[in-house]
């Protein structure tokens, strides 16, 4: 099995976009951190708060960004809220980029 790096991961996740948002999820502070252990990644995604309705989709995003690099791998993932500074930061980079 081919090795995977953090690296690559963040790679392959600054091109995933945000739903709604015209800006990619580390731009926007949702990737928090990623470990990984031999073949299991673990991410762990900031959201402004829990219940946001479309974390299933960006669930989805991350891990299928993650097994575009290998099909084999083992991805998790941990919901955190973000901290006030880190919530500041996501709706100044929204506000530039929303959608609707």
């Amino acid at each position: 099995m081919k090795k995977i790096l953090e690296k690559d991961i963040r790679k392959v996740l600054s091109k995933e976009k945000h739903p709604e948002i015209n800006s990619s999820l580390i731009e926007l502070g949702i990737i928090k951190n990623i470990n990984i252990k031999n073949d299991l990644v673990l991410v762990v995604l900031a959201f402004p708060f829990l219940g946001i309705p479309i974390k299933e989709d960006l669930i989805n995003i991350v891990k299928k960004s993650i097994w575009s690099l290998n099909k084999d791998i083992k991805v998790k993932t941990k919901i955190v809220e973000m901290n006030e500074e880190e919530k500041n930061k996501f709706m100044e980079k929204a506000k530039e980029g929303w959608k609707f």
